[in-house]
């Protein structure tokens, strides 16, 4: 049986050398295009979008929600200690959706976007702050800016989706 010699160029090294038989070379190349589509996605390029809002804080507790306080519109269930906020519904339109990533000016790290708020709110976002009525009530309104993470498109700018 003869056997075929292959050259192989691969990122990791320069040239690969692969002796295999001719009756393989249909695996063999099923096993390269495999490979080809399983490699890295480039890393995302975003850039973050900063906007001035009006920023309150929220507890999940019956008074201040409905009867499932835990129980985000969206479907999430809300823990203490957890970093999201509410938006209000004008804001989702211009890329604070389910999910997206917020900084908030004054705060550590990346908050989720996990809660809409009542439709009479207009550029708005409530900070949660768990079951600590006590900080929520320290917190107040306040209005300040805050980042949120848009995709780069060579063409425009693009919210996120996850």
């Amino acid at each position: 049986m003869s056997k075929i010699l292959l050259v192989i160029k691969t990122s990791s090294s320069p040239y690969s050398l692969i002796c295999i038989r001719r009756g393989s070379v249909l695996l063999f190349s099923s096993f390269l295009l495999l490979l080809a589509q399983c490699r890295q996605p480039e890393k995302e390029q975003i850039i973050w979008q900063t906007l001035e809002v009006t920023a309150s804080a929220f507890n999940s507790l019956p008074g201040q929600t409905d009867a499932n306080p835990s129980i985000a519109a969206w479907g999430d269930t809300l823990n203490p200690g957890m970093k999201c906020i509410a938006v209000s519904r004008d804001l989702i339109g211009i890329g604070l959706h389910h999910n997206a990533k917020v900084k908030i000016e004054g705060f550590e790290g990346i908050f989720l976007v996990k809660d809409k708020m009542h439709f009479r709110w207009k550029n708005r976002i409530d900070i949660y702050m768990g079951k600590d009525i006590a900080a929520a009530k320290t917190w107040g309104k306040k209005k300040l800016k805050i980042q949120f993470a848009v995709k780069k498109d060579s063409s425009n700018l693009v919210p996120i989706k996850e």
